[in-house]
């Protein structure tokens, strides 16, 4: 759709799941993730929903492409190896790597506009990571796996990072604030924004719902995100101090995951 929500328009057509888009930097081509040939893969297409190719083909949970800033390649997390993990490969699906291994889950990764580190969530420092209600925190490593380094730490669920254009801020979601984070039937999740380094932790967001994951404008000056605000999952853009909250779709159905095409 465009920016303001109009012309929303159906690229792919099948009875199965198809989420998490992610627009490549040259706004030519757009990956996701499919469970149309049975299990979780992922997939890429043209920018008209044309030439839908997968990606990746085992028997495990491939999930939620992230481009890198120069296109060659896609950071995504899979559970093939026994527990959720970050991998990256080649957009063309080749030389499939592991970026991180521990018991826990690693997962949710977003590049650096430099392309040099990835920012992602786990629970690996939760005393017991396989919980349900573990606690996930917000961490930092190199592209190549290295220099691992948490950003956040409160007893709380910070997840779904995204790096802002400049690479100087990161937006999250986090239950910090909810009145009892353990309750499921009532989940308030906000936007959050911190420096890079993971300080001045500032909240965007504040409403009885559950703000879901943001995706910055190229130019840096406004985040769109979904939300159950109003009652059903809809598409929502702010400007980045969290002033100028404005609805995009408006229907009875769920519009999640944002991503904005590259220039606009």
């Amino acid at each position: 759709m465009n920016v303001d929500g109009s012309d929303q328009t159906r690229l792919t057509n099948n009875e199965a799941d198809d989420g998490f888009p992610s627009w490549s930097p040259d706004g030519q081509r757009i990956a996701f993730r499919s469970n149309r040939d049975g299990n979780f893969e992922i997939y890429v297409m043209n920018a008209d929903g044309s030439s839908q190719t997968r990606l990746t083909n085992n028997e495990a949970f491939d999930a939620n492409p992230s481009w890198s800033p120069d296109g060659r390649r896609l950071a995504f997390f899979s559970n093939r190896d026994g527990n959720l993990e970050i991998y990256v490969m080649n957009a063309d699906g080749s030389d499939q790597t592991r970026l991180t291994d521990n018991e826990a889950r690693d997962t949710g990764s977003s590049w650096s506009p430099d392309g040099r580190r990835l920012v992602f969530f786990s629970n690996r420092d939760d005393p017991d990571p396989n919980d349900d209600n573990s606690i996930y925190n917000i961490y930092v490593m190199n592209a190549d796996g290295s220099g691992q380094t948490r950003l956040t730490d409160n007893e709380a669920w910070d997840i779904i990072p995204s790096w802002s254009p400049d690479g100087r801020h990161i937006t999250f979601l986090s239950d910090r604030d909810d009145p009892d984070p353990n309750d499921d039937n009532s989940i308030i999740y906000n936007i959050y924004m911190m420096n890079a380094d993971g300080s001045d932790q500032t909240r965007l967001t504040n409403n009885e719902a559950w703000d879901g994951s943001s995706s910055w404008s190229p130019n840096g000056r406004r985040i769109a995100y979904d939300s159950n605000q109003n009652g059903n999952w809809e598409i929502y853009i702010m400007n980045t101090d969290g002033s100028g909250q404005t609805r995009l779709t408006d229907n009875e159905a769920i519009d999640i995951s944002p991503s904005w095409s590259a220039g606009r």
